[in-house]
């Protein structure tokens, strides 16, 4: 008899436990959940004339969205304005500016008014290593994916701060990169500058909570661009196998993942079930919304330990088999 009740206790705190932690969760996550309309509000993109970028332009813009995009192409910006025009009715605002010059940056976001969203999306990439990479190659990746963010953000915040008391909840979205989680062979600089990325939301996010503006972290795999059919031209042979363990995606894929997490609020946005799994590998100490998510997270934490160090394994093989093939 005594056994029965020590399995039918034992059964009811394995039962009670995982309630127990998720009612927890649900009181401890921070920041708290939200939902950011896009209908009737301003969304403001960056590197908005192409890929990743015009496709968030045109799906925000069927949304009822006001749209501004801004890029250095005055061309490529108004065949997107007509792109979107023709195929959603939406007449877009387009400026002219390179991320890399604050005073452009601030003129053009001055001259757009108030922004309810800002998408910053600007992104070069080349893939090399480190030691074959010139510096000047180098400054021109993280001047345009960090330094630019900075400026984006910098130009944009007094506005948005501003305006929310009568406008509703912000947002401020950074687009990141798979190569912002986990460090990839021939990605030396690129990696470098989406990791900043991370640095920058997760920090940026505190200092604006209490102005009701929320942050969001892109993650995509490769996205079929024009801008990857460049970058493959260069790309190590080590890179491009590593690469294609994540699945590449369409830009209006990655543009609908992205949309639909700034709606959320949600602080990470993976794109696809591999971003999913390394999201939930190097969630470390970033913001989450989601208490289901949170509780994911924990339990699977161990067993996410496990397969990173399995990946890693497989990752260093592959790079042992390249040097040996060289030699």
């Amino acid at each position: 008899m005594a056994i029965v009740n020590l399995f039918y206790i034992s059964l009811l705190l394995l039962l009670l436990l995982p309630l127990f932690l998720l009612f927890l969760l649900s009181i401890i996550i921070r920041p708290r959940p939200v939902q950011i309309p896009i209908k009737k509000r301003h969304v403001f993109i960056t590197g908005g004339s192409s890929g990743i970028g015009l496709a968030l332009a045109h799906q925000a813009a069927s949304e009822g969205a006001r749209i501004s995009i801004l890029s250095r192409s005055i061309d490529k910006l108004e065949e997107a304005k007509n792109a979107i025009r023709l195929s959603t009715g939406i007449d877009v605002a387009i400026f002219a500016a390179d991320v890399r010059d604050f005073e452009a940056v601030q003129r053009a976001v001055d001259e757009a008014g108030p922004i309810d969203v800002l998408i910053v999306n600007q992104g070069v990439f080349v893939a090399q290593e480190l030691e074959e990479q010139k510096l000047d190659e180098v400054r021109f990746i993280i001047d345009v994916n960090l330094m630019g963010s900075f400026n984006m953000i910098k130009a944009t915040l007094p506005g948005m701060k501003r305006s929310r008391k009568d406008r509703g909840p912000g947002s401020i979205s950074l687009m990141s990169s798979q190569a912002g989680q986990v460090g990839i062979y021939g990605y030396t600089a690129y990696s470098a500058s989406k990791f900043g990325l991370r640095g920058l939301a997760e920090a940026l996010q505190q200092e604006v909570i209490g102005d009701n503006i929320h942050v969001s972290l892109v993650f995509p795999p490769d996205t079929k661009t024009p801008g990857l059919v460049e970058e493959n031209k260069r790309k190590p042979q080590l890179t491009s196998i590593i690469a294609a363990s994540s699945s590449a995606m369409t830009a209006d894929e990655v543009a609908k993942k992205a949309l639909d997490g700034i709606k959320s609020g949600s602080f990470i946005i993976p794109c696809n079930s591999e971003g999913i799994l390394l999201s939930m590998a190097t969630a470390g100490l970033s913001p989450q919304r989601s208490y289901l998510m949170a509780f994911v997270e924990v339990v699977a934490a161990g067993i996410l330990r496990f397969a990173a160090l399995c990946f890693q394994w497989n990752l260093y093989r592959s790079i042992e088999k390249s040097r040996m093939q060289k030699n």
